[in-house]
């Protein structure tokens, strides 16, 4: 199509060459490395235009539409004498691309009717009622340590923690009805607060027992306290 070396590498990168204008560009890839050099790289960059679309079937109809904006199947289209600058053939090159996905762009489908509200019989179900709101004081009066327990969000906040001896931690449980603790958390120079497990949950009720114990790093290594017990308190209803 061109004899320009640079136009040459485009076109048959481009997959617009055929007959001996392919051949004898094929032959110089062969012969010349800088020659196909330059085609590899047209061919990464082309490749990378074609990436930034998914592929799609094109219609029946595709080839007689581009026959008719040519002037038809028998329409002869004259070449230009002089070579087309290299900006010129890449610009033509991405338009055809993006002409080619315009075309090929399928018609957006139209909004699904949004359903018409339809009065119901029956009343909603209620929202669940909301759990109790509990308070206890653990130790004794002079420092105690504030717990509240949110039930409709199953919340517990601890205000603090006791005096804990170095490489040791404050551990919470709970000592509901059936008298055995149940570990909570450790707690921090800030307390705690946790969202509580539904067990959990069910155990924290109104006279049940909050208690801090002091433990090795990590908490208790057994599912009950192991060091001395330095606060407790009983829950109650606000």
């Amino acid at each position: 199509m061109t004899d320009d070396p640079d136009l040459q590498a485009a076109e048959l990168a481009l997959g617009v060459l055929d007959g001996e204008e392919r051949a004898a560009a094929l032959r110089r890839v062969l012969a010349e490395p800088a020659f196909a050099a330059e085609v590899e790289r047209w061919r990464l960059y082309f490749a990378q235009l074609f990436d930034l679309w998914p592929e799609v079937e094109p219609p029946e109809e595709l080839i007689e539409r581009i026959d008719a904006s040519l002037g038809g199947p028998g329409h002869v289209r004259t070449r230009r004498a002089a070579p087309w600058p290299l900006i010129a053939i890449a610009s033509s090159a991405l338009a055809a691309c993006l002409l080619v996905i315009l075309l090929l762009r399928p018609a957006p489908e139209p909004a699904a009717p949004s359903p018409t509200p339809v009065a119901s019989a029956t009343a909603a179900p209620s929202a669940p009622a909301a759990g109790p709101t509990l308070i206890a004081m653990l130790g004794d009066g002079r420092t105690p340590i504030a717990a509240a327990y949110d039930g409709a969000a199953g919340r517990l906040r601890v205000a603090s923690q006791p005096a804990t001896p170095r490489g040791r931690v404050a551990q919470l449980w709970v000592i509901g009805g059936d008298a055995t603790p149940h570990p909570l958390g450790l707690l921090g120079p800030d307390g705690l607060e946790l969202v509580l497990a539904p067990a959990d949950r069910a155990r924290l009720v109104a006279g049940a027992t909050l208690a801090i114990s002091i433990e090795p790093p990590g908490g208790s290594p057994t599912s009950l306290p192991t060091g001395p017990v330095v606060a407790t308190g009983a829950l109650s209803r606000v």
